[in-house]
């Protein structure tokens, strides 16, 4: 018997009801009646209809700054979304004339803070906190503001903007909470409002642990929908404990492990072992979708069907452009641009060729003409 399989963004019909496969919502047939439900496919619906316009970046702001060097000070360049947003600011560093530096904190905490206090002896004219959390870095940042260093993060505290208290002149991302949601919103829109989810987090990151109970919440406003479990599972030993942890919970709850959520890529990388020694296809559930950034990684398996149906990505390379352009601000004595890209919702019908999602904006254009470049 041929198995069933909804595709969400098959299409989007003109009453702006998703045309989503079998069993699907379809134009004459009665819409859901859970208001969850019907919210998450307009969430669906619009992320597919938004247009590359809204990733140009802000309309102005101040002239470019004389050179100097910027320390991007990577959390874990293994990781593929730091290294995706460091290779952004390394194409705009080069553009606005500025040299650059990366230093490399492999993944724990007093690695990071050890490159902190390399990249202050360096007496740069900016530094880069590359996705890693600011507050645990209290010291190193208000020395960084003694001597007048600005710093900007990168997925530094678990809202984007300004952040003084933690010693962020601003924090370059999209806002965890819409990633987050709209992670929940594809497993509920995507399951007809039945998704029985696991999702998956470390809660040492502030910022993690707030995207996991962001994803929980949406799932659990959903009527028929349930949050199976909250795995909590450091992220820098994702592949060699993964394979584990999923074959136990294939076995504890069986038929009802339907959605992965996981609030980075990795999860799912490491879990792959797991699903196909419990003789699960690619198309078998459970659907994975990584509410991360999306790197290549993540692109690879959506594209090939290899287990991982969705992922929620952020414009890398233009986060990188804004990092730059908030260091430039904060060095001319002007506030933060305030601009906070969307994300994006990335499924196999319109995964990007590339490694990271680059929307065709012309953001670069853009901040060289600010810069006077």
């Amino acid at each position: 018997m041929a198995r069933c399989r909804k595709h969400v963004l098959a299409g989007v019909v003109t009453t702006g009801l998703l045309a989503i496969g079998c069993g699907a919502t379809r134009v004459g047939d009665a819409p859901p009646t859970d208001p969850t439900v019907r919210q998450a496919q307009a969430a669906v619906a619009a992320s597919a209809r938004s247009s590359p316009t809204g990733y140009r970046g802000p309309a102005r702001g101040p002239r470019a700054q004389r050179g100097g060097l910027v320390v991007f000070v990577a959390g874990d360049l293994t990781n593929g979304g730091i290294a995706g947003a460091a290779l952004g600011v390394q194409q705009a560093a080069g553009a606005i004339g500025w040299q650059l530096q990366i230093l490399d904190g492999r993944g724990s905490t007093a690695g990071q803070a050890s490159v902190l206090r390399a990249a202050l002896r360096l007496r740069p004219t900016g530094i880069v906190l590359g996705g890693f959390d600011a507050t645990a870095q209290t010291l190193a940042l208000r020395r960084a503001r003694a001597l007048g260093i600005p710093a900007v993060g990168w997925h530094a505290g678990t809202r984007p903007g300004p952040d003084r208290r933690a010693g962020l002149f601003t924090n370059v991302s999209t806002s965890p909470a819409s990633v987050a949601r709209l992670a929940a919103d594809y497993a509920i829109a995507d399951s007809d409002g039945t998704a029985h989810a696991v999702i998956f987090t470390d809660r040492r990151y502030p910022i993690a642990a707030y995207k996991a109970d962001v994803m929980a919440a949406e799932i659990r406003r959903c009527r028929r929908c349930a949050v199976l479990d909250v795995v909590d599972s450091p992220i820098g030993l994702a592949q060699q404990q993964m394979p584990s942890v999923v074959s136990s919970l294939l076995v504890r709850f069986g038929a009802r492990f339907r959605y992965m959520l996981a609030i980075n890529g990795i999860y799912i990388g490491g879990a792959l072992a797991a699903f196909v020694g419990a003789g699960r296809r690619g198309d078998d559930p459970p659907f994975a979708i990584g509410a991360g950034d999306g790197d290549a990684s993540d692109f690879e398996r959506v594209r090939s069907g290899n287990h991982q149906t969705a992922s929620i990505a952020e414009p890398l390379y233009l986060q990188g452009w804004q990092i730059v352009d908030e260091l430039n601000r904060a060095r001319a004595g002007r506030p933060p641009s305030g601009y906070v890209p969307p994300p994006r919702l990335i499924t196999r019908a319109d995964v990007p060729d590339g490694v990271v999602f680059d929307p065709p904006s012309g953001y670069r254009a853009v901040y060289q003409r600010i810069w006077g470049r």
